[in-house]
């Protein structure tokens, strides 16, 4: 059963330093991965669209039109970290905030969500965390700039494969999005006038 603890404990590891048993003792180690783990964390699955981390949901416009420019404004998910895709994708839109602004009525979009259950990452999302904190409190816990290079390429290497990984996973999403895989040579040709 994975925990941020464990997370965490996977980035002091690969540093040669001691590790914790929970995010709140009184060490060192401790107050470095409880004060990083959450930014590093919401950093890496902004980077990328992970694959168990994606939501769909339709949400509800708000009482409260946009002042000019647009009919309607949308609140994103409190948990949204990255929008993905709008379901009617030819629509215009614009994010500001945490507000989608558009001309249609209804809204479903696909984003990535922050989801907070270690257990719920994929495996390689969790080394490449362990990594990316690794990176981020290298040079806190050791006091060696030649260690937080290293550790910073390796967390890049990890980000590398895990992304490969995510990316080859599953459906193909034009196919899931009801889309096809020929392209229109006319529009694709129109488009440059």
């Amino acid at each position: 059963m994975a925990s941020t603890v464990e997370i965490c404990n996977g980035a002091l590891n690969q540093l040669g330093a001691t590790t914790i048993l929970s995010l709140t003792e009184d060490s060192k180690n401790a107050r470095l991965c409880n004060q990083r783990y959450t930014q590093v964390r919401d950093s890496v699955f902004r980077s990328h669209p992970w694959n168990c981390l994606q939501k769909r949901v339709e949400i509800a416009a708000d009482t409260t039109a946009p002042a000019w420019g647009f009919s309607f404004a949308y609140t994103l998910p409190s948990d949204c970290l990255r929008l993905l895709r709008i379901l009617d994708y030819d629509s215009n839109y614009k994010v500001e905030g945490r507000k989608i602004l558009s001309n249609t009525s209804s809204m479903k979009i696909l984003y990535v969500s922050r989801v907070t259950d270690a257990n719920e990452y994929d495996e390689s999302l969790r080394e490449t965390l362990s990594a990316a904190l690794g990176a981020d409190i290298a040079f806190g816990v050791t006091s060696n700039n030649q260690t937080a290079q290293n550790m910073y390429q390796l967390f890049q290497d990890k980000l590398k494969d895990a992304r490969f990984v995510d990316s080859t996973e599953g459906q193909n999403i034009e196919q899931d999005l009801g889309m096809t895989d020929a392209i229109d040579a006319g529009s694709f040709i129109n488009s440059r006038y």
